[in-house]
């Protein structure tokens, strides 16, 4: 039988050697690629809404005859513009585009077309502008695919029409659907009744009705999901498996830690390091997940873990994703070893802890790394500086990694290997919807911290138009008269850094010479060296600076409690999760703080992510309207973490068909942990090609 994934996509009817470099764009290779390529939407084009029935302010599908066509330069902008006009027997709608001069060559009076895009009205006209556009066939044999059914809308490339890709993937279902090899087993397909996978697939790319094209959903879904909590529950097991350290914690050392601050813990931070405890005392390496919100006291209760190591005489590691994260978390640690009693033994000195990031000097990296090796240091603290095979532990127990996000599951591995199946805690501030966490995260178990410390000040958010930016100067200098400090943050992204670096520095230069000229102003951004920065950072935290502008470097790892107001300028430009990062750097004192938003939205995106971040400090409330907005592929990065399989299951509207999934996933590896039976090495081998860096995980254990 052919292999689909190894047959050239060149060798479906319609593509040939030439074409075969568009499939190429799209990411198809193969004919297994073509079949898979699935459609971003659908148009119902059974009954076509007439052009005067059209409603106002929604996004609709038109179609009707070219009856008027033109270009021109518009005489304020300049910029090209090209109009249609599209009409029916009831009426008409004008079309427009912008910069797109080429789309004279493209439509014709009297060809039919197909529309898809916002009806508004301007000058007393309907209008759409810069709407999808499709010209119809007028060969009758191939209008069965593109009209009076529901239709597959594919993203395209530059050269490729959706009436082309339509006809070559039915060719191509034709000639292969039967051929695809299926993947899940027979037993669970008849269990849960699910369409066999050809049919599943023709029924995905051209359904015949409403109830065909989601029963096809719900069979790809679930073998998505299958796969992936496979690959999960194996890691899990693989783990539970390993013998690990079992650490003595003496009954009185967490009452002991817990009084030993000058303040009262939460609740949930006990709790937490109960759970903590509980399995640092087992046999079996720890794998947990703690979640808590910015401020919320996670660093030290990961702290219990390296004083339970260091008092069993173990060496302990935490790895954060910036040098500056790092740093706050060294010094931040270092207090906590001089104020608690539980830090030294008996036997000798307190924890001895050592930072280990890219900017030390090579004779300082290699003077800790031979200290670590030694074992004269009890706790090293760093960023991926961490993983490199100079660092060599004596006897490591237990390992922390925070913002846990930022990392690939293959580097969290690394870190373990430095040790012996070390207990390890994963940290992050960016709270996890549960269905994401039962999706990525199956083979952890999950501690909370869902209570602020007290003392804190409440956070209120307000949202301002650009147009009003003094207003929020004014109240900035009214604030810091009053004796707090101030961030204004600038965004920073890959696509404009040197025209936000420029925005930023400029502001600061205008700043100094108008609207805060009274104050001392400090600059920071990520093309300042680290000195330079820390050195800038430490005179904000001394209250020698009274307002800090700066770039997105101080999202994280950065707690001045004399800072209570934010300026966050276009605001529009950051990720919900980013605003609630950012938010987090203030309100970490007694006084009540102020997140100042200026922003334009434009987009119905970054309209949802403002709405939501004026709605709550929520951390939790905030990930899940993240995950809404998002979608799960791009929450974390899909490159991270196995999402990139994940084509159709969707862990926010399909939790049904993932836990139903995940228990007949549990159920096949706990009689076959290794999937070593005949009948399930088929599996084994679809979860080793889509999950290598999972099964490479667990065949190392």
């Amino acid at each position: 039988m052919t292999k689909l994934n190894e047959t050239s996509v060149q060798f479906v009817k319609g593509v040939g050697p030439a074409r075969k470099k568009l499939f190429a764009n799209l990411g198809i290779e193969t004919v297994e690629d073509l079949l898979y390529f699935f459609p971003r939407r659908y148009e119902d084009r059974t009954q076509m809404t007439p052009l005067n029935k059209l409603r106002l302010g929604e996004f609709q599908t038109v179609t009707g005859k070219v009856i008027a066509r033109g270009g021109h330069r518009s005489w304020y902008t300049k910029k090209h513009v090209y109009e249609t006009v599209i009409g029916d027997e009831s009426g008409g709608v004008h079309c427009i585009w912008f910069n797109q001069p080429f789309l004279e060559n493209y439509f014709h009076v009297g060809e039919y077309v197909v529309l898809y895009g916002k009806v508004e009205i301007y000058k007393d006209r309907l209008q759409m502008v810069a709407p999808e556009y499709e010209l119809i066939s007028p060969d009758k044999d191939e209008q069965y695919l593109s009209m009076g059914r529901i239709v597959p809308i594919y993203s395209l490339t530059r050269g490729m029409s959706q009436r082309y890709l339509r006809k070559v993937i039915r060719l191509c279902l034709d000639r292969y659907a039967r051929q695809l090899p299926e993947a899940l087993p027979a037993g669970i397909r008849q269990k849960f009744g699910l369409f066999d996978i050809g049919q599943s697939i023709t029924s995905i790319h051209f359904p015949e009705e409403p109830e065909s094209q989601q029963k096809a959903y719900r069979r790809i879904a679930f073998e998505e999901f299958f796969f992936f909590q496979i690959s999960v529950v194996m890691r899990r097991l693989s783990i539970v498996r390993k013998k690990g350290i079992a650490h003595a914690i003496a009954p009185d050392l967490m009452a002991r830690f817990n009084v030993s601050f000058p303040f009262a813990l939460t609740g949930a931070q006990q709790r937490v390091i109960r759970e903590i405890a509980g399995d640092m005392k087992k046999d079996s390496p720890m794998l947990r997940l703690l979640q808590g919100d910015v401020g919320s006291g996670k660093t030290l209760v990961a702290f219990f873990g390296c004083v339970a190591a260091f008092q069993n005489g173990f060496q302990s590691a935490i790895m954060a994703p910036t040098e500056i994260l790092a740093r706050q978390h060294f010094e931040n640690i270092q207090k906590m070893i001089d104020q608690n009693e539980t830090t030294s033994n008996s036997k000798g000195p307190k924890i001895r802890a050592a930072l280990l990031i890219g900017s030390l000097k090579k004779e300082e990296k290699d003077a800790v790394c031979q200290d670590v090796k030694d074992g004269k240091i009890d706790l090293l603290i760093g960023t991926h500086a961490l993983l490199e095979e100079t660092v060599a532990f004596k006897n490591l127990s237990y390992v922390v990694i925070d913002e846990q996000h930022k990392f690939g599951v293959r580097q969290r591995a690394l870190l373990s290997d430095k040790g012996i199946n070390p207990d390890v805690l994963i940290m992050t501030a960016t709270p996890i919807p549960r269905t994401l966490c039962l999706t990525l995260y199956g083979d952890l178990d999950v501690s909370v911290i869902n209570e602020m410390p007290k003392g804190r000040g409440k956070i209120e958010t307000k949202f301002f138009y650009s147009d009003h930016a003094q207003d929020v100067y004014t109240l900035v200098s009214q604030l810091v008269k009053s004796g707090r400090q101030a961030f204004i943050v600038y965004p920073l992204v890959e696509e404009s850094q040197k025209l936000d670096l420029k925005a930023a520095v400029a502001s600061f230069h205008h700043f100094e010479k108008n609207e805060f000229k009274d104050f001392r102003l400090g600059l920071v951004h990520g093309q300042m060296n680290r000195k330079e920065t820390q050195t800038m950072m430490e005179r904000f935290k001394k209250k020698e600076i009274d307002i800090l502008v700066a770039t997105t470097v101080v999202e994280v790892g950065v707690d001045v409690p004399n800072a209570s107001v934010m300026v966050i300028e276009h605001a529009e430009r950051f990720g919900l999760a980013q605003l609630h990062q950012l938010r987090g750097r203030i309100g970490r004192g007694l006084h009540d703080s102020l997140c100042l938003l200026i922003a334009d939205p434009v987009t119905e995106e970054s309209q949802a992510r403002l709405k939501a971040v004026l709605s709550t400090t929520d951390g939790f409330k905030i990930a899940e309207e993240d995950l809404i907005i998002r979608g799960p592929g791009e929450f974390f990065g899909r490159h991270q973490h196995g999402l990139n399989e994940l084509k159709i299951a969707n862990p926010t509207t399909q939790l049904d068909i993932l836990e139903l999934a995940r228990k007949e996933a549990i159920e096949m590896t706990s009689h076959d942990p290794q999937l070593q039976k005949p009948e399930h090495r088929d599996v084994k081998m679809i979860v080793q090609k889509r999950y290598p860096a999972y099964l490479a995980m667990v065949s190392a254990g």
